[in-house]
This record gives C-alpha cells, sequence and structure tokens, in this order.
C-alpha cells in the first residue's frame, strides 16, 4: 500500500508539472504584409430595388470564388454582409471581379470589370453593373481619442453614389453634414455641423469626427445622430439642401438619422435614384 501511495503521488506530480508547461496555441492563418497586399472591402451601391432577385450569389475575383449563395452580397451593403471591418487579400495589380445573380443552378453574370487594385486596405464600390468599380483608400489605422472620462466621439466616412435616375450619375457636390443632441433632458440639438468637406460623385470624406452624447451614463454610449445634405456651388457656396424622392413620390429635403456607438468608424454611402425609384438615401457598415 505504501509503494502504490508513492506511486500514485508521483503520477499526480507529473500531471501537475505536464499541466504546468507551456502549450502553443496555433491558428490557420496566413500572415499579410500590409505594404505589399491588396486588401479590400466591396460595397454593392448599384441602385436597384432590394430584395433577393437582385442579390449577388457569387462572387469571383481573378476566377477564384469569394462568397457563394450562402453569404450574399445583398443589395446596398457590404461583402461579407453583416461583418466589421473583414478584408479580403489579393495580389496587388490588374484584378477581375464578377458578380452573378440567380439561383444556384441557374447564376446570371451581371457584371465583368477589370480595374486596378492597390497595395493596402481600399473600398471597392461597384455602382453601375457596366463599368468599374471606384477605388477608395480606406485610411487605416482608424482613428481614436484617449481621454480619463468616457468618451463623446464617433467617425463617419461619407461617399457620395448618388444617381438622378437610370445611367446618370449626379453633378451635384454634396456637404455632409450632422446634428446631435445637446441635452438629452430636453432636448435641444446642437448647431449643424460639417462632416469633412463636400465631395462630388464617386468621391469621399475622410475619417470625420461626430459628437456622441450618450443617453445612459454607465454604458458604452450610444447616441442619435441626425444627418442632411447641402448643395456646393462652383464658387464653394451653399445653395440649399439636397432634395430627393421620398417613397410617397413627394420631392423634400434630404434627412436621415443613425445611432452610434462611441469609438466606432462608419462608412456612411449616399446611393439610390434622386429622383426616381429605388429612392436615396445612405446606407451605413461599421468600419470598426
Amino acid at each position: 500500500m505504501k509503494n502504490l501511495h508513492k506511486f500514485l503521488i508521483t503520477l499526480l506530480s507529473l500531471l501537475l508539472f505536464s499541466a504546468c508547461k507551456k502549450n502553443v496555441v496555433e491558428y490557420q492563418a496566413t500572415p499579410i504584409d500590409d505594404g505589399a497586399t491588396a486588401q479590400f472591402q466591396l460595397h454593392y451601391m448599384v441602385p436597384v430595388a432590394t430584395g433577393a432577385a437582385n442579390n449577388i450569389n457569387k462572387v469571383e475575383l481573378n476566377g477564384k470564388l469569394l462568397v457563394n449563395q450562402t453569404t450574399p452580397l445583398v443589395v446596398y451593403n457590404f461583402l461579407p454582409s453583416g461583418s466589421v471591418g473583414r478584408f479580403f487579400a489579393a495580389e496587388p495589380g490588374k484584378v477581375n471581379l464578377k458578380l452573378y445573380k440567380g439561383a444556384t443552378d441557374n447564376l446570371v453574370l451581371v457584371y465583368d470589370q477589370t480595374f486596378d487594385l492597390p497595395a493596402g486596405k481600399s473600398n471597392v464600390v461597384v455602382h453601375d453593373f457596366n463599368k468599374p468599380p471606384v477605388v477608395i483608400v480606406n485610411e487605416v489605422p482608424y482613428p481614436k481619442t484617449t481621454t480619463e472620462n468616457t468618451g463623446t466621439t464617433a467617425w463617419v466616412k461619407f461617399y457620395n453614389f448618388l444617381y438622378e435616375s437610370a445611367n446618370t450619375p449626379t453633378t451635384l457636390k454634396l456637404q455632409y453634414q450632422y446634428q446631435y443632441t445637446v441635452n438629452n433632458e430636453t432636448g435641444q440639438k446642437s448647431e449643424w455641423a460639417n462632416v469633412g468637406k463636400p465631395v462630388s460623385f464617386g468621391e469621399a470624406t475622410g475619417w470625420e469626427p461626430v459628437t456622441v452624447n450618450k443617453t445612459v451614463i454607465i454604458s458604452a454610449g450610444t447616441a442619435r445622430i441626425d444627418y442632411r445634405a447641402r448643395l456646393i456651388g462652383a464658387d464653394g457656396s451653399d445653395q440649399g439642401s439636397l432634395v430627393v424622392r421620398n417613397s410617397t413620390g413627394s420631392m423634400v429635403d434630404y434627412t436621415d438619422w443613425w445611432t452610434a456607438q462611441i469609438g466606432r468608424v462608419y462608412h456612411h454611402m449616399l446611393a439610390g435614384f434622386r429622383t426616381a425609384t429605388p429612392v436615396a438615401g445612405v446606407k451605413q457598415a461599421t468600419a470598426l
């Protein structure tokens, strides 16, 4: 019995020693050199009606499958839909992008374009099935602030992909603006403030700060932010509000609102038809 007791103690010691040894956790991943690799997010901003019939059920880059119908590229969304900050990697240079609509056994090629994809992180925006996409630098690292107390800032990048009607990109230069609630008890609003500089079709601002006055003190912090767009003349003057068609067919001043969270970074892409249907609106995607 004494020998058995010694044996059990020795065995337990060996097991404990083995459990305390450093274990290396390895992941199935491929290292990426940001300076030598193209990394991109794909945005689908063609002005078509929302719904399954117009979803992209197959995406190929240089003949390589990126996604299929299990994770479709949804209208006015980005790939992968519902994800935050994920990029696809490719060799920089000339690339070919193909998009397919339809059922799995009856896919129809609707987009086949070759374009230059630069090294680094980019946002690739498909806005017309018959034209190459617009490629916009993603601008990393993302902005941040350091504070002793709770933060009050989120960041927004505004993109102008507004069409007047079918096959007619807008010629309007737009100044995106925001307004936030200064006092959550009284509902008092701030003055309107610019989100970056005015942008023409196919252009974007930088990552611009917006103020988030959170409604729940002990929380990560979210708040409603109101937005509008102003027309900017050739001389730089404010020519009034952007007027768009609404869902009832009336022409109205464009306004919208989104919930922002402190520390988050958002894409705001204005897409759709200004004077026809599908009507125009901002589509939000979270970069970080």
